[in-house]
């Protein structure tokens, strides 16, 4: 059972760790008298919600639940009012607790009712998608999406503890499992050729436990040296820039990991273009996206992406930022001038 303990990352790996979370909850707080609030979308609750209430009865551990619609309609100012607004309505207090029961969604906006309701109680991270498992659940990031852009709303704060089921993959739907399966590839590209090669040659299928360990180590080491990102954490946003865009522009309808793919593909076609990394960089990771049933092209013009980016949340002033790949496992910062934004993106 691995455990994962650099802080501010905890987290736990065990296949039916979702039949002991109650358990643990009740460890962590043997002499206190709290109460849970688990927070899921109606796909998620059909197949384990009740593994997890069981397993809080069992503890004696009374808990309230608050259902979302699946998908990112529910990253919105108007879900989280509801979400607040419940737990005022249920008396929650800060010795209560939440758990974010499903995906990156579900995990994004549960952090941020977490962060806010009475200025901060405590929550755990139950991610059930690879996505969330590999990347969202981990680092502290909460965020709801705006008009203007994704993610653009949102704050620093962290679980208590990610307790990952490797189990709950087992239902994920194929274009579901890819997603993930682009943020892992991600971790990859940025810092480790053996792990892209892994991931590639069918690894997350053979052996899903493994590879989200490693990916979890990579994330949780990375915010250990840069919790706030202002730094190497940024590194982790290889492919989302492009990626955001495209998701905004489809409506959301290509989603996260399809966009992230997408990004990532295109990033590196722009760094070979200008010289940047070897040719068969782009080679290598167009070969791998295939491997993962990814797609690797990208159905909108820049035009169409330009007003997003400029109001991505990693643009500083006039200067938008980029990762961008030098080899295999090694990318770097490349910041951008707005005003040569089309240029860079084009020419």
């Amino acid at each position: 059972m691995p455990l994962i303990e650099i802080p501010p990352c905890r987290a736990e790996i065990a296949s039916g760790i979702r039949h002991s979370i109650g358990k643990a909850l009740r460890a962590a707080n043997p002499e206190k008298s709290f109460r849970a609030a688990i927070v899921t979308d109606r796909n998620v609750g059909a197949l384990y919600l009740d593994d997890v209430r069981r397993s809080l009865d069992k503890a004696k551990i009374d808990l309230v639940v608050f259902t979302v619609e699946p998908g990112e309609v529910s990253k919105s100012f108007s879900t989280l009012e509801k979400l607040v607004e419940f737990l005022a309505a249920q008396h929650f207090t800060r010795s209560d607790v939440l758990l974010a029961l499903g995906g990156g969604v579900v995990g994004d906006l549960t952090g941020f009712a977490a962060a806010s309701f009475l200025r901060g109680v405590p929550f755990y991270q139950v991610p059930t998608t690879l996505l969330a498992m590999v990347d969202s659940s981990i680092g502290g990031k909460t965020a709801i999406n705006l008009a203007a852009g994704k993610n653009l709303c949102g704050t620093f704060y962290q679980p208590q503890k990610i307790f990952t089921d490797p189990e709950t993959l087992a239902t994920l739907p194929d274009a579901i499992f890819a997603d993930g399966a682009a943020e892992a590839l991600k971790y990859g590209m940025i810092c480790d050729r053996e792990l892209f090669a892994a991931i590639s040659g069918g690894a997350l299928q053979s052996d899903a436990e493994t590879i989200i360990t490693r990916c979890i180590e990579i994330k949780a080491s990375v915010v250990q040296r840069d919790t706030f990102d202002r730094g190497e954490r940024r590194l982790l946003n290889f492919g989302h820039t492009l990626g955001h865009a495209i998701e905004i522009a489809s409506n959301f309808a290509i989603s996260h990991g399809s966009a992230v793919a997408i990004g990532m593909m295109e990033i590196t076609r722009i760094a070979c273009r200008r010289q940047l990394c070897p040719a068969q960089t782009a080679e290598k990771l167009q070969t791998a996206l295939k491997n993962l049933h990814l797609p690797t092209a990208n159905p909108y013009p820049v035009d169409t992406m330009l007003q997003t980016m400029l109001n991505d949340k990693k643009r500083h002033g006039g200067i938008l930022e980029f990762v961008v790949p030098r080899d295999i496992g090694k990318c770097e910062l490349l910041p951008v001038p707005v005003d040569d934004l089309k240029d860079f993106l084009t020419k």
